[in-house]
C-alpha cells in the first residue's frame, strides 16, 4: 500500500512580529521561524503507524513550499517516511487555499496514493480548508477530526473522530483522505540509525547549491534524492496557481496589542464577585 502525507513547513507563529506581514497581506516568511507543522507531525505519526500495521507499505511525504521546505521531508525520514517530494516553483507564490489545494491535488494524481493523511490545519492559516478540498478535487471520501487509528486493512480504514461532545467512530473504503487533529499521537522521535542514512538526503537544488562534489553518492544511494516538482511537473494551470488562482483577498490587517490598563483586587465576598460579574457582562467579556 502506498501512503501519502501531506505536510507544510510553516513559520512559528509563537514569534509574530511587527514585520510578520506584506502590504500585500501575504506572511513574510523570510522574518519567521520555520517550523514543522504541528498537525501534520500527528498525521505522520497515524501513517506511521498504518504502516506498522500494513505489509509492504510505503510512506511518502510531499511538502508544497520554498527550498528550504525540504528540512521537514528529512525530518520526516528521519521518523520513518520511506520517501519526500518537494512541490516547489515561484508560481506558486501567494496562493490562498483554493490554489494550494489545486497544486497539491495536481501532485498526489502523480503519486496516486491508497490513502492520504494529513493535519487537520496549519497554524498560518487555521483554515482547515486545504484537506477537504483535495479530498473533493480528487473525488476521495474524507474523515476529518481524526484522532485514533483503530484498525486499517487494504480495503477499508476505521478511525475515531474528536468532536465538541465526544467521541464518533467511522469506517471508510479505500482510498480515502484522512486529516488528522492536533489531539492525536504525537509523532515518534527521530531514530538515530535513520538520521545516519538520510542525514545526506537533498533535492537537486540543494545538490547543485551546495557542489560538494557529493553528486556520485547520489547514484550510488537513489533515495537520498528528494525529488523536486515544479507546477509543469505536475500538469498544473498557471492560471490557477498562486495570486492569479486566489479568489481569497486581503483588504485589511491590523495589529492588535492587548495591554493592561488597569487591575482590581477583589474579597472573598458575594457582593464583590456579583459586581465583578456585572462589569464583565456590561463590557460583553462574558
Amino acid at each position: 500500500m502506498k501512503i501519502l502525507v501531506l505536510a507544510k513547513q510553516v513559520p512559528d507563529t509563537r514569534n509574530v512580529g511587527k514585520d510578520a506581514m506584506k502590504d500585500d497581506g501575504t506572511v513574510n516568511r523570510a522574518v519567521l521561524p520555520a517550523i514543522f507543522n504541528p498537525d501534520d507531525l500527528c498525521a505522520l505519526e497515524m501513517a506511521l503507524e498504518a504502516k506498522d500495521r500494513l505489509q509492504n507499505a510505503k510512506v511518502y511525504v510531499l511538502t508544497m513550499g520554498p527550498a528550504r521546505a525540504a528540512e521537514i521531508l528529512r525530518e520526516s525520514l528521519y521518523r520513518g517516511a520511506d520517501k519526500g517530494f518537494l512541490l516547489t516553483d515561484r508560481k506558486f507564490a501567494g496562493s490562498d487555499t483554493l490554489a494550494t489545494s489545486y497544486a497539491i491535488a495536481q501532485a498526489t494524481k502523480q503519486l496516486n496514493p491508497d490513502i492520504i493523511f494529513c493535519g487537520l490545519q496549519a497554524i498560518d492559516g487555521d483554515t482547515a480548508q486545504v484537506g477537504p478540498q483535495i479530498a473533493e478535487k480528487l473525488a476521495l471520501p474524507q474523515i476529518t477530526y481524526a484522532e485514533k487509528l483503530i484498525d486499517i486493512d487494504n480495503n477499508t480504514i476505521v478511525i475515531n473522530r474528536r468532536l465538541e461532545n465526544g467521541v464518533e467512530t467511522v469506517k471508510s473504503l479505500i482510498p480515502a483522505l484522512i486529516t488528522v487533529c492536533g489531539s492525536a499521537t504525537a509523532c515518534r522521535i527521530r531514530n538515530a540509525k535513520r538520521v545516519m542514512i538520510f542525514k545526506h538526503a537533498r533535492t537537486d537544488s540543494e545538490i547543485k547549491e551546495e557542489d560538494n562534489g557529493n553528486v556520485a553518492l547520489f547514484k550510488e544511494r537513489p533515495y537520498l534524492l528528494i525529488e523536486e516538482w515544479s507546477a509543469e511537473k505536475v500538469n498544473a494551470d498557471e492560471k490557477l496557481l498562486g495570486l492569479s488562482g486566489s479568489p481569497t483577498k486581503v483588504k485589511k490587517i491590523n495589529n492588535v496589542i492587548l495591554t493592561q490598563k488597569e487591575n482590581k483586587r477583589l474579597s472573598h465576598s458575594n457582593s464583590d464577585i456579583e459586581q465583578l460579574i456585572v462589569e464583565l457582562l456590561e463590557a460583553k467579556i462574558i
